[in-house]
This record gives structure tokens, C-alpha cells and sequence, in this order.
């Protein structure tokens, strides 16, 4: 950033300022060699660089000496530009209201390295002095859709990444929500960004979400496409307990799994149900089990479970100094455990025993699957778990199974992420062209302000009763795969209106998503999810990507729900990948012809 190319970890000279000169011809100077990384976010690090001719004199031109340094945004008072025929900068922080040394870019680059801070912080200038700019990050309350979920403590990333690699999903929430605060600045603060390189970086700074923009030669076939009009859908009422025990036989078998899964679908469940109901559908007890088998299960998975509680819990401190990895999980669990849903009863308040067991399980998680360990985000998605079962054994491999479904979505690569919001953009400009277009024209093709809504399934969105009802109607996986797409295309279809009569560009697209937070109608949701999932099964003549993507091929090819619940996989196909202009592009004959979309 501090170059002329676009990497974020671009390499500069810059040399530490003489504070006086020699009459001299044989001009003394101290110089420094660093490799500067621009973090887009929260801080630059300077690292010392080789020196190629070793310890120098100063008789001659330069003394070699080594220096390294990082400076975190939120520590910085004030920048002062100083030109004395040669502009340096001098960085002051705010503790100990201490100056660095002062910066000079040996190839220019101060007015550069001044144009990319303002990207994430407010510099004005100082009343006293013209020279000097004072420093301001952006007021991390002006974005509701993302508190408490992510780690912007201004930290400096760069050092943090390289600690633990695992956390690198954690970057890319930290980079988006730095773009969240800058579309959400006031009016009196006019630096924001223009939204065309907003868009842009966007699809740069989330680690492993970069999509594709190649585009190869050839053709794109997507079939001209009549969806008819959506069904009307109603809704029922929650599945109560003795509807529930009707579908036990004496040993404790559920029988007629499909019509029981289809009674969840459309109405939930009542939540006394919901301790016993919630272990079949995500898998911890199988559905043909009596009531026997699912004893032994328990005291297998309890046996389990503590033994690899132990594992972390018998770790002494002296163990964990010479294990970072470790250390860092139980640093960043201890962080999220501590802001994880305190106003529910359930983990208010404080020494409260729900925020030990949610401590104690994401630890031991780490046990589980040392690999991924512990991502932000996750103990989102076991608090409800946690709270529903009130038992550590059993909300941990509930929350396990859980976990399965979602583990792309936390990994370094995020390809669930990546192919989330592909599928996304693909419903989507079936569905409704005009809007996907009118998304497309304001840089929000990609879609990327649904991000969090896919990692940790309308988590934050919904109360969390909520919540709760989502969750339980997504897990009985009617009435397609892949719901959770239609239930993303239902809310932007209640928000399209509004968001193109205003003519709202990319920054108020963020701004108005963000705000839905808290506003949404589960019940008004999922009707509509489930009409469109009805709309595009009529149609006849639909794209195989769709019907990839919701599992209809797969229903075509003779798949079946079984009475135990269980489904047969999907065979893998290729995705569509994503064209220089943000469209999808199906691997088709060259000679095809190409016709868009039309509702």
C-alpha cells in the first residue's frame, strides 16, 4: 500500500532523519533498512532488513544498525510532516506522550503513507499547529451488526497472524468491520472511502476469500428462465411433546422420521422439546436408536468428552509457556467467553457457571480438533447449543456435529465462505436480475454484506428465541439443501425495494444491512424462504447450477430420505466460478450460445 502495487505487504526503504549536518562533503548519517508491512487494518510493522555490507564505519558513508518497531493506530496521538527540502514524519503516541524517530521515504512516500492511514483513522488538523495531525479511530459503536463478535482491539494483526494462523479468519471479520465503521461515519467526517475501492479491497483483505475474476474463453449458457408465480405458504404451529411421543415406538425408536422432520419444518418445536429433539437432528443420537442404544451412546461420549477435558486441564503452566498455540486459544476463548450473550439469563452476570461451561467446552473443542482450535465466531454458534441442553457432555458434541456443517466456514482457506457467497449471487440473479443488477452496478455484487449472516447463521441478526426456531428448522434439512441460501435471498427480497427506490450506493447498502439487526421477522422469513425454495422446484427448465446448489439434481438422480433420516450424498460437481464483470459462468461448450435471466 505504500508502493505502487497493490500487495499489502509491499517492501520500503525509509531512513531516519540526521537531526544536523556536517559542513562537510563527507556527509555523516545514520541510516536504517527496514521491510515495512502495511496491515490495511490496525497497524504498520517495521522489521530490520539483512544488512548486505555488514557493520560499517563511519568515516566513510553510513553506520548499519538494526531497528525494529510496530505501532498500533490506537496509540497514536499525532502525526507532525516536517519538510526541510526533504518531508519526514515524526509519530507521537499517547502513552508517555513519547515521539518515535522521525521517517523519511527514501522514494517519497509520506503523502502516500498519510492517504492510506486516513482509510482507518480520522486525521485532523491541529489548531496550534498546521503541521501537525492528530489521530482519531473510529468509534467502534457505530456498528451494532458486528459488537462483541469480532477482535478489533487495534491490535497489531500482522504480529497476531503470524502467532497463530488459525486466527486468520478473525482477520478478515476485523479488515470488514474497519470498512463497516468507515461507511458508517458521520456526516462531519468526509474521509470516506470512495465505495468502487471499497468494493475492491474488499475482496483482498479477507484472508482466503478472494474469489476468483479470471475470466476463461468461451461462452456462458444460463437458460432463459420463467419461475411462474410463488406459491402462498403457511406456516403451523410448534410440534408438541405428545405429538413428539407419538412417533416413538415402545423402545424408544422415532418412526415416521420424514413426516416427524416435515412437523418441525413448519412449526418448530416447543421448548421442552427441544433437549431431546435437538440430538437427533444434529446427529449426536441416530434416529432409529432405542432408548438403550442412546444410554450407552452417553456413556461412551461422557468417557470421551472428559478425557480430553483432562488433556487441557492438566497442562501446567509451564507447559503452556513453551505452547503458543494453546496459549493463544485459551486467550481468545477467555475474551469471547466473557462477551458471549451476557444479557441471557442463562450467562449474566458475574463467576456465572453457563460462562464456565462455555469456557470449559470450547477448550476442550480445542482438544477435539487441535487444527482448527478456536476461531471467533464459534462460541456464537455453541451458546444456544449450551443453553437448550444445560449439560457440558452433551451440549459439547451437539455442538460438535454443529461444528461439521460449519467447519469450512472457520478455516484459513474460508472456501465455505467463498462458495457461500457464489451460490448466493447465483440464486439471487435468477430469482430477481434487476435487483442482482442494480447490486451489481453499486460494487455489491459479491455480496460480501451477507458475510456474516453465512458464518454464523443469522446468529446476530435474530433475538434469540429466534434464534432457537431457525436453527431447529434449518437442522431437519428440508426442504432442500442448502436452505439457508433462500432464507438469505427471502430477506433481501423484504429489503430490495427500499434499498433501490432510495438509490443507496455500496456504503448505505452496508449501513441499512447492518441495521436489520434485531428487526427481523423469523416466522415472515421463513414463509418466504420456503415459497421461493416451491418456486424454483416448479420451475421446468432450471439452470443445473441451481439445481446443483439446492440439491435437486440429487433428488433427480433417485436420492431419498430414509426412515432413519439418513440422505445420500450428493456427487460432487464443479462450482461456477466468477467472470471479470462479478457474473457466475458455467463450464460450457465454446459454440454455446449465452442468454441472461429473466423472472
Amino acid at each position: 500500500m505504500l508502493c505502487a502495487g497493490k500487495d499489502s505487504s509491499s517492501v520500503m526503504e525509509w531512513t531516519q532523519c540526521p537531526r544536523e549536518k556536517t559542513q562537510s562533503h563527507q556527509l555523516l548519517e545514520t541510516q536504517h533498512s527496514y521491510e515495512t508491512e502495511w496491515d490495511m487494518v490496525n497497524a504498520v510493522s517495521f522489521r530490520k532488513k539483512a544488512s548486505t555490507n555488514g557493520e560499517g564505519s563511519l568515516n566513510h558513508s553510513h553506520e548499519r544498525s538494526r531497528l525494529a518497531f510496530s505501532v498500533s493506530i490506537s496509540d497514536l496521538r499525532s502525526i507532525t510532516v516536517k519538510d526541510e527540502g526533504w518531508t519526514f514524519l515524526i509519530l507521537q503516541l499517547k502513552e508517555s506522550n513519547t515521539s518515535l524517530p522521525p521517517l523519511h521515504f527514501h522514494q517519497g512516500g509520506s503523502r502516500e503513507f498519510l492517504d492510506s492511514l486516513r482509510r482507518f483513522a480520522l486525521l485532523t488538523e491541529c489548531p496550534d499547529d498546521e503541521t501537525c495531525l492528530l489521530v482519531s479511530t473510529p468509534n467502534k459503536a457505530l456498528s451494532q451488526s458486528f459488537e462483541n463478535l469480532l477482535d478489533d482491539n487495534n491490535f497489531g494483526l500482522v504480529h497476531k497472524l503470524r502467532r497463530d494462523p488459525y486466527v486468520t479468519t478473525l482477520g478478515g471479520f476485523s479488515k470488514v468491520t474497519n470498512y463497516i465503521f468507515d461507511a458508517l461515519r458521520g456526516a462531519e467526517e468526509q474521509h470516506q472511502r470512495p465505495p468502487e475501492e471499497v468494493a475492491d479491497l474488499l475482496g483482498e483483505v479477507i484472508p482466503g476469500l478472494e474469489i476468483n475474476q479470471q475470466e476463461e474463453p468461451g461462452f456462458e449458457v444460463i437458460t432463459r428462465t420463467d419461475l411462474g408465480a410463488r406459491p402462498r405458504v403457511i406456516r403451523g404451529e410448534p410440534l408438541s411433546v405428545d405429538d413428539w411421543t407419538k412417533h416413538q415406538d415402545p423402545e424408544g425408536r422415532m418412526i415416521n422420521v420424514a413426516q416427524l422432520k416435515q412437523a418441525i419444518f413448519k412449526g418448530g418445536l416447543y421448548h421442552v422439546l427441544r433437549k431431546e429433539a435437538w440430538k437427533f437432528l444434529l446427529g449426536y443420537f441416530p434416529w432409529n436408536s432405542t432408548l438403550e442404544d442412546r444410554k450407552s451412546v452417553q456413556r461412551s461420549k461422557t468417557d470421551e468428552y472428559f478425557r480430553m477435558k483432562l488433556q487441557w486441564k492438566s497442562v501446567s503452566e509451564e507447559q503452556e509457556k513453551r505452547n503458543s498455540r494453546l496459549r493463544d486459544y485459551r486467550s481468545l476463548i477467555e475474551k469471547d467467553v466473557n462477551r458471549t450473550d451476557r444479557t441471557n439469563r442463562f450467562y449474566e452476570g458475574i463467576d456465572n457457571p453457563g460462562l464456565a461451561l462455555l469456557h470449559d467446552i470450547l477448550m476442550t473443542y480445542c482438544m477435539y480438533d487441535f487444527d482448527l482450535g478456536y476461531v471467533q465466531g464459534m462460541s456464537d454458534l455453541l451458546s444456544p447449543i449450551l443453553f437448550v441442553m444445560e449439560n457440558e457432555v452433551d451440549a459439547f458434541w451437539c455442538f460438535v456435529s454443529f461444528m461439521d456443517q460449519m467447519h469450512q466456514n472457520f478455516e484459513e482457506q474460508m472456501q465455505g465462505m467463498k462458495t457461500q457467497l457464489i451460490q448466493l449471487s447465483t440464486l439471487l440473479r435468477l430469482l430477481d436480475p434487476a435487483f442482482w443488477n442494480y447490486l451489481e452496478s453499486q460494487d455489491s455484487g459479491f455480496l460480501y454484506f451477507c458475510f456474516r449472516w453465512l458464518l454464523i447463521r443469522f446468529k446476530r441478526e435474530l433475538s434469540f428465541q429466534d434464534v432457537l426456531r431457525l436453527w431447529e428448522v434449518m437442522w431437519t434439512g428440508l426442504p432442500c439443501q442448502n436452505f439457508h441460501l433462500l432464507v438469505c435471498c427471502a430477506i433481501l427480497d423484504s429489503e430490495k425495494q427500499k434499498i433501490m427506490e432510495e438509490n443507496y450506493g455500496f456504503n448505505e447498502i452496508l449501513k441499512h444491512i447492518n441495521e436489520l439487526s434485531m428487526k427481523l421477522d423469523i416466522e415472515e422469513i421463513l414463509q418466504k424462504a420456503e415459497g421461493i425454495c416451491l418456486q424454483i422446484r416448479s420451475c421446468k427448465d432450471l439452470p443445473h447450477s441451481i439445481g446443483t446448489i439446492l440439491g435437486f439434481d440429487t433428488e433427480h438422480r433417485g436420492s431419498h430420505q430414509t426412515e432413519s433420516g439418513s440422505t445420500s450424498a450428493p456427487r460432487p460437481t464443479p462450482q461456477p466460478e466468477v467472470c471479470s464483470n462479478g457474473h457466475l459462468r458455467e463450464n460450457r461448450p465454446q459454440n454455446s450460445c449465452k442468454v441472461a435471466f429473466i423472472s
